[in-house]
C-alpha cells in the first residue's frame, strides 16, 4: 500500500457505493484471519471484514504461509471454482480448498495444508 495501511474501515469504505455483488475473496497475505496485537480493540480480522462488507464466501490464512506453498494451492483451488457450464461458483469455495489441499498432501508440510480457512457460504 503506497499510500498508507489498509485498514478494515477503508475496506467496508469501499462498499459504499455497493460493489455489484460481491461474491469471492482469497486472501493469500500472511495471518488474515486472525487479529493482532496493536489493535487489540478490533473485534473483526481482515477475512471478516471482507465477508461483513459484502463478500459471501471468503478463504484467509491463520498464520504464515509459504510462498511456495500458496502458488500451488491457489492454483489447485481455482481448478473446482467453475461449474460445468464454466461459471466461477462461490458456494464451491469450501470444497475447491478441501480438495486442492488433498491433491498437494504429499508434497507439503502439514502447517501448510492447514493454514488456509474458508468463511461464508
Amino acid at each position: 500500500m503506497s499510500d498508507g495501511p489498509l485498514t478494515i474501515t477503508d475496506i467496508i469504505r469501499l462498499q459504499r457505493p455497493p460493489l455489484h455483488n460481491p461474491e469471492f475473496a482469497f486472501l493469500s497475505a500472511c495471518h488474515t484471519t486472525v487479529g493482532h496485537a496493536s489493535s487489540p480493540d478490533e473485534a473483526i480480522h481482515l477475512a471478516a471484514a471482507m465477508q461483513f462488507s459484502g463478500f459471501r464466501s471468503v478463504i484467509g490464512s491463520m498464520w504464515s504461509v509459504d510462498d511456495e506453498v500458496a502458488g500451488p494451492i491457489v492454483s489447485a483451488f481455482y481448478e473446482n471454482m467453475f461449474d460445468r457450464s464454466g461459471r466461477f461458483d462461490c458456494t464451491r469455495a469450501a470444497v475447491a480448498l478441501h480438495k486442492a489441499v488433498k491433491k498437494l498432501r504429499k508434497q507439503i508440510p502439514i502447517e501448510q495444508q492447514i493454514v488456509f480457512i474458508h468463511i461464508g457460504v
